[in-house]
């Protein structure tokens, strides 16, 4: 096993007493010079009208057509950068082509044996199947799922069923806003939803619209997380996400809020083609995230995984220009540098998908 793969790389601890009162500074809405401002804008500011009322209303259609133009230039980067790692491995050894190797293999075999649902193509995503709602009906049938009452539930496609039945079975739902430009984190009481607007709740526009944005200074507990996935191997609880790492940042964040802990269950809902038995668990690394319960539309699966969870965020694998795009995580680095009085170290740079045209 490598050990600069594994090396335990300045995980934060809390300092509770002295952390309690920052809290509004965290929920400032980002600048415009900072990735993901205009998104940030169309939440707070533009992205709302004035009906006949004269109330203030959400303005659904720029926020979603914002969202969906990063997304689009987040999957061409990442198309790039998986291309440019396969074709210059220098061998079978090389610590990120494996990972495109894999998922290039279950989203080409999603497409060809048309077991991918849309969006469409599935490739650089968290791929839709057939079956994601036999999927996540497995998964409410957990026990760790009845007795959960916040569960935080990743924002793709696939999972959605997830997002309905854990809001209509009367449980918070956390769910991270995307790409973590816009924001946080956004809680959802299923209190205050109608039947009508549930589904609607479901959505990256209804949770902008109908979720609460939270800050690192919440009081919460999660007892519950699903993660989405594009391999996961049965036998040992590994996961490839589509290779962004936001799993693992949000993760790490929940982990420093005190949200949750290595006891905290962590479930995933795919295809059975996605479940694969060739990750190699010695080449994964310190923030990868394993998961201990796979739902797929024919069974469920406890890996009892024996890898290590995440204890928070590795700052020696955080580019400066993923720390830029997003501000919590500036808010975060700063405030642990002001507590510890150490600088914390920065992981290596990386092309990263350019964000929105900004209005000057």
């Amino acid at each position: 096993m490598d050990s600069n793969l594994i090396r335990i790389a300045y995980p934060f601890t809390i300092i509770p007493s002295r952390l309690s009162n920052s809290s509004t500074s965290l929920l400032l809405p980002i600048p415009t010079n900072s990735g993901g401002g205009r998104l940030q804008k169309l939440r707070n500011c533009s992205a709302q009208k004035k009906n006949n009322n004269n109330k203030v209303a959400f303005d659904e259609a720029a926020y979603e057509a914002e969202r969906l133009s990063l997304d689009a230039k987040a999957r061409q980067s990442m198309a790039e950068t998986s291309s440019r790692e396969i074709q210059n491995a220098p061998s079978e050894d090389d610590p990120k082509a494996w990972k495109w190797v894999i998922r290039k293999r279950i989203w080409d075999l999603m497409e060809a044996q048309n077991i991918a649902q849309n969006p469409r193509p599935v490739h650089h995503r968290i791929p839709n199947f057939v079956g994601a709602s036999a999927a996540a009906d497995n998964f409410a049938g957990l026990e760790v799922f009845r007795v959960a009452q916040c569960v935080k539930v990743n924002p793709d496609s696939p999972q959605k069923q997830v997002r309905f039945l854990t809001l209509s079975e009367g449980k918070q739902l956390l769910t991270p806003q995307p790409r973590l430009r816009t924001g946080f984190f956004s809680i959802l009481q299923p209190g205050t939803l109608t039947p009508s607007t549930i589904r609607e709740a479901c959505t990256s526009v209804g949770v902008a619209k109908h979720g609460r944005p939270i800050g690192l200074d919440e009081k919460l507990k999660v007892d519950l997380i699903v993660i989405g996935s594009v391999a996961v191997d049965s036998r040992t609880g590994a996961r490839l996400g589509k290779g962004e790492g936001f799993a693992e940042l949000e993760y790490g964040m929940l982990r420093y809020m005190g949200a949750i802990d290595d006891s905290t269950p962590v479930v995933t809902t795919v295809h059975d083609c996605q479940l694969v038995d060739d990750i190699p668990v010695e080449k994964l690394l310190i923030h990868d995230v394993p998961v201990d319960i796979i739902c797929t539309p024919t069974q469920v699966i406890y890996t009892n995984t024996s890898i290590p969870k995440p204890q928070g965020i590795y700052w020696d694998k955080l580019s400066p220009e993923k720390l830029g795009q997003i501000r919590i995580l500036r808010e975060l680095k700063s405030r642990i540098e002001k507590e510890t009085g150490q600088k914390l170290p920065s992981g290596p740079s990386e092309k990263l998908p350019p964000t929105a045209q900004r209005r000057r």
